[in-house]
C-alpha cells in the first residue's frame, strides 16, 4: 500500500504559461484528458486552473476567451505538497483548504499533481469516488 505522495501522484504535470489564452488551454486539457493544469513561468508555479475554473471564471465572465489570458483566471497555488509527504498529510491539506488537487513540488519545482481521486483509489479502490476517478470518459 502506498504511503507517500510520489507513489500515487501524476508525474510530469501539464504546465502552461500564464500568457496563453483560455481556448488554447481548454483544448490542451481536452486533448490530454486532464482536469487541471499548472500555470507556471519556467519552474515558478503561479497557480492552478481546473476545468471548472475555465467555465466559471473564464467563459461565464464574458469577453473573448480566445483573448483572455489563463493567468487571469488561475487560482493561486497556496497549498502544495512534496513527493515524500505522506498521503495523510495530502488529505489533511485538501480537507483544510477545501481543494481537490494539490501541486507537488520538489526543490521548488512542479513535479506532479495529486488529486482527491488519487487518494480515494489508494484508500478504498471500491468506493464510489474511486470508481468515478478511474473511469474513462465516454464522450
Amino acid at each position: 500500500m502506498a504511503t507517500k505522495v510520489r507513489d500515487i501522484m501524476t508525474g510530469s504535470p501539464t504546465s502552461v504559461s500564464p500568457e496563453l489564452d483560455i481556448v488554447t488551454v481548454a483544448r490542451a486539457m481536452r486533448d490530454e484528458d486532464i482536469g487541471a493544469v499548472l500555470v507556471a513561468e519556467g519552474d515558478d508555479l503561479k497557480g492552478v486552473v481546473t476545468d471548472r475554473d475555465l467555465v466559471v471564471r473564464g467563459l461565464a465572465a464574458g469577453g473573448d476567451p480566445a483573448k483572455a489570458k489563463i493567468g487571469a483566471i488561475a487560482s493561486r497555488a497556496t497549498a502544495t505538497v512534496g513527493p515524500d509527504d505522506s498521503l495523510d498529510k495530502a488529505a489533511q491539506i485538501m480537507r483544510e483548504r477545501s481543494v481537490r488537487r494539490l501541486p507537488v513540488l520538489e526543490d521548488g519545482r512542479p513535479v506532479g499533481i495529486v488529486s482527491i481521486g488519487d487518494l480515494a483509489m489508494e484508500e478504498d479502490s471500491r468506493s464510489a469516488l474511486a470508481d468515478i476517478s478511474a473511469a474513462r470518459p465516454n464522450f
